[in-house]
C-alpha cells in the first residue's frame, strides 16, 4: 500500500483528534440577521462536511454588536445566537468533521455594507450602522474617524472575548480561534500604524501586542483544558514601518508560552495602501518562518493555495502543520475529496454519495 499522504493523516491538538489537515479556512457569508445564522450557514458549511475537511472554521463571528464587518454578520455574543449555531454544529459532527468558531472585532473596519448590497461602503448610523471603535482615532482609508478606545473600553472587550468562549462552548464546537489579522481590531492594536496610544496598550511591542495575549489569557480561562485555541494573525502588513514578519515571530513565541495551539498564517489587511506580492502560497514563507520559532505550537499556512499537489509540498517540507483553504472549497465544497483522490488516498464519502465515487 502507498503511503497516506500527510495532507490526510490526523493532528491532535489538546483533546482533539482532526482527521485531516486540510481545512476550511473562515468565509464571511453577510447573511445573519442581528448576529444569528440562518439555514444558508447550515448548507454552506454542512456542504463542507460532506466533503470531508480536516477542520471547518465558520466566518469571523462578533463578540459584540459593534464589532460586526457588516449588519449581516454574525455574532455570539447572547443565547439566541448560540442557539442558533447548535445545529449547524451537530450537522457538522454527524459527518464526523470538527468545527471551530472564529470569534472576532472588526474594530475600525466594521459597520460596512455587505458585498451584495449597492451603496457607499460605511452603513451610517440612520441605517441601522454604528460608530465604530479602534485603538486610536485614525481611519481605515475613507472610512469614519473611529472612537479611541479608552481602557474601560479595552477591558470590556476582553471580558466580551471570555463570554463568547463560553457561548461557543455550549454550543458545542471542537475549538476556537481568535481573529487578530486581517486589520481588523485585534490587529489594528498590534501595527504601529494604527496604534499610536501611549498608554500601556500602545507605543513599543509589548504594549501592542498586550491586548492579543490578554484575551488568549481570559479565553482559556474560559474553555476546557482540553479544548484547543487557534489564533490567526496577519504576519505583515506589508507596508514600510509596519506590523512585519520579525515581530510576529516574536507574537508565535508568546502565543505558545500561554498554550495556544495553532497559529494561523495569513497577511495583510491593515491598510488599502499595501503592496501585496500576489502568487500561488504567496504567504507560505511567512507559515515557515514561524514553524521554525516554534517547538509545540502547530502552524497553519493560507493564501492562493489551491492544488493537492501544493498542499502537500507544504506540509512535506517544513511550511506548515496543516493547510488551509478558502475560494477554493467556495468553487467546490466537496474539494477534499477530489484532492485524497489526485493524492491516492481512499478518503470516505458520504454513504449518500458513494455511487458517483470515481
Amino acid at each position: 500500500m502507498a503511503p497516506t499522504p500527510q495532507l490526510f493523516t490526523p493532528i491532535t491538538l489538546r483533546g482533539l483528534t482532526i482527521p485531516n489537515r486540510l481545512w476550511v479556512a473562515p468565509m464571511c457569508q453577510y447573511s445573519a440577521v442581528d448576529g444569528v445564522v440562518q439555514p444558508w450557514h447550515l448548507v454552506h458549511l454542512g456542504g463542507f462536511a460532506q466533503g470531508r475537511a480536516g477542520l471547518i472554521i465558520t466566518e469571523a463571528t462578533s463578540v459584540l454588536p459593534e464589532g460586526r464587518i457588516s449588519p449581516e454578520d454574525a455574532g455570539l455574543w447572547n443565547e439566541a445566537q448560540r442557539d442558533a449555531w447548535k445545529p449547524v454544529v451537530d450537522f457538522v459532527h454527524s459527518q464526523g468533521v470538527p468545527i471551530a468558531v472564529q470569534l472576532a472585532h472588526a474594530g475600525r473596519k466594521a459597520s460596512t455594507r455587505s458585498p451584495f448590497k449597492s451603496g457607499d461602503t460605511y452603513v451610517d448610523v440612520t441605517e441601522g450602522g454604528w460608530v465604530t471603535s479602534a485603538p486610536s482615532a485614525v481611519p481605515f482609508g475613507r472610512l469614519p474617524v473611529p472612537h479611541e478606545m479608552s481602557l474601560k473600553d479595552i477591558d470590556e472587550l476582553i471580558g466580551a472575548f471570555g463570554a463568547s468562549s463560553k457561548l461557543a462552548v455550549d454550543a458545542g464546537f471542537d475549538a476556537i480561534e481568535l481573529h487578530a489579522a486581517h486589520g481588523y481590531l485585534l490587529h489594528e492594536f498590534l501595527s504601529p500604524l494604527s496604534n499610536l496610544r501611549t498608554d500601556s496598550y500602545g507605543g513599543d511591542y509589548d504594549n501592542r501586542a498586550r491586548i492579543v495575549l490578554e484575551c488568549v489569557e481570559r479565553m482559556r480561562t474560559d474553555m476546557p483544558d482540553s479544548m484547543p485555541l487557534l489564533v490567526r494573525i496577519s504576519a505583515s502588513d506589508w507596508l514600510e514601518g509596519g506590523w512585519d514578519l520579525e515581530q510576529s515571530v516574536l507574537l508565535a513565541t508568546r502565543l505558545e508560552a500561554l498554550g495556544v495551539d495553532l497559529i494561523d498564517v495569513s497577511s495583510g489587511g491593515l491598510s488599502p495602501e499595501q503592496e501585496i506580492a500576489l502568487g500561488p502560497g504567496y504567504q507560505m514563507h511567512f507559515a515557515k518562518a514561524i514553524s521554525h520559532a516554534v517547538s509545540q505550537m502547530a502552524v497553519g499556512t493560507v493564501g492562493l493555495i489551491t492544488e493537492s499537489a501544493q498542499a502537500e509540498e507544504a506540509l512535506n517540507t517544513g511550511v506548515a502543520d496543516v493547510v488551509l483553504m478558502a475560494r477554493q472549497f467556495l468553487r467546490e465544497p466537496h474539494y477534499a475529496l477530489r484532492a485524497a483522490a489526485e493524492l491516492g488516498h481512499d478518503l470516505e464519502w458520504p454513504g449518500q454519495y458513494v455511487r458517483a465515487k470515481p
